[in-house]
């Protein structure tokens, strides 16, 4: 367990809960929750972790995806769209990993994780903007309403 990354995720996570809007506290929970599931996803078999493809984070992987695809396409903020991106690069990981088997640990390991940072700064972005805003024009619309 990388326990810097994990004082991250609970200092942004606790960010942007406190202080950002309705996407970004739907956000900080939902990636919250991944990590978690993604830690114990990976627990059982601690010995062996990334020398196959890991079908538990790849689930997992694949509905904070979708969680965050339907947050771009609904709230009013540019990061969700960046996050979603990173995010699909991690699944592409796991695609990368099941037409290669052969592929080493290493390179799996990192298409997965190495995104983790940046998705964490973009969520405390996120917060933050959002409180800008608030404070310069006193509103803030977090969704995009679609007419019919």
């Amino acid at each position: 367990m990388n326990y810097y990354f994990v004082a991250l995720l609970a200092i942004c996570s606790a960010y942007a809960l406190a202080v950002g809007g309705a996407p970004e506290r739907i956000a900080a929970a939902s990636y919250a929750l991944s990590c978690g599931g993604t830690h114990f996803a990976l627990a059982s078999h601690a010995g062996s972790r990334w020398l196959k493809l890991e079908v538990g984070v790849l689930i997992i992987d694949f509905l904070i995806f979708a969680c965050f695809c339907v947050l771009a396409s609904r709230a009013d903020r540019f990061w969700p769209i960046w996050a979603s991106a990173l995010l699909g690069l991690g699944v592409l990981g796991h695609l990368a990993r099941w037409l290669t088997p052969n592929l080493g640990s290493w390179p799996y390991a990192v298409s997965l994780t190495i995104w983790s940072y940046p998705i964490l700064f973009l969520m405390a972005l996120g917060a933050w903007t959002h409180r800008r805003r608030l404070a310069r024009f006193g509103e803030d619309r977090p969704w995009t309403l679609f007419s019919a």
